[in-house]
């Protein structure tokens, strides 16, 4: 398969015995990802293999989703996808609205202050509660972990991988 696939989720282990998956989400459109009908790609970690799949089903659990997928109907037929990853193709993605960006536009952005300092550049996305933090890699020092508020990101140009930020007292220690 040749064409983009993006990360919506990794398979973390299988949920008894009728062929469901335990789905660590990686999306932060899970209700429509892994929405009945939706088509999804099992790919291997490696990359080598990847299979396409359809949801028959899903509900969340905990802080996983338990996915029951189209022709997959015991334990023995999901457990080799273990570890795998659940993508979602290029064409199978929605436009995003003002101001909303998928990960992989953000991942790989330089980070400028309002005040000319390079800060250096995103290198993951967390999602550790009422909003997400960009972890900013720099050339020297600990990663800056900043939140995505209106306060601290000004602007966001995706075509150039660039970001303005303000930073807040206490970001940079």
């Amino acid at each position: 398969m040749s064409e983009t696939l993006y990360n919506v989720g990794k398979v973390v282990n299988t949920h008894g015995i009728r062929g469901e998956l335990k789905i660590l989400s990686q999306t932060d459109f899970p209700e429509e990802r892994f929405a009945k009908g939706s088509r999804l790609v099992l790919a291997e970690p490696e990359g080598r293999r990847t299979v396409p799949v359809e949801v028959e089903g899903a509900r969340p659990h905990k802080n996983v989703y338990i996915l029951k997928l189209k022709g997959y109907d015991n334990i023995n037929e999901v457990l080799p996808y273990k570890g795998w990853m659940l993508k979602v193709s290029e064409n199978e993605r929605k436009p995003l609205a003002e101001g909303e960006y998928y990960y992989n536009e953000i991942i790989g952005c330089r980070v400028v202050t309002d005040e000319g300092q390079e800060l250096g550049v995103i290198r993951d996305i967390l999602a550790p509660g009422a909003n997400h933090v960009w972890v900013v890699e720099r050339p020297a020092g600990k990663p800056v972990l900043l939140p995505v508020i209106d306060d601290v990101i000004l602007e966001v140009d995706v075509q150039s991988k660039r970001v303005l930020v303000h930073l807040l007292e206490g970001l940079i220690d």
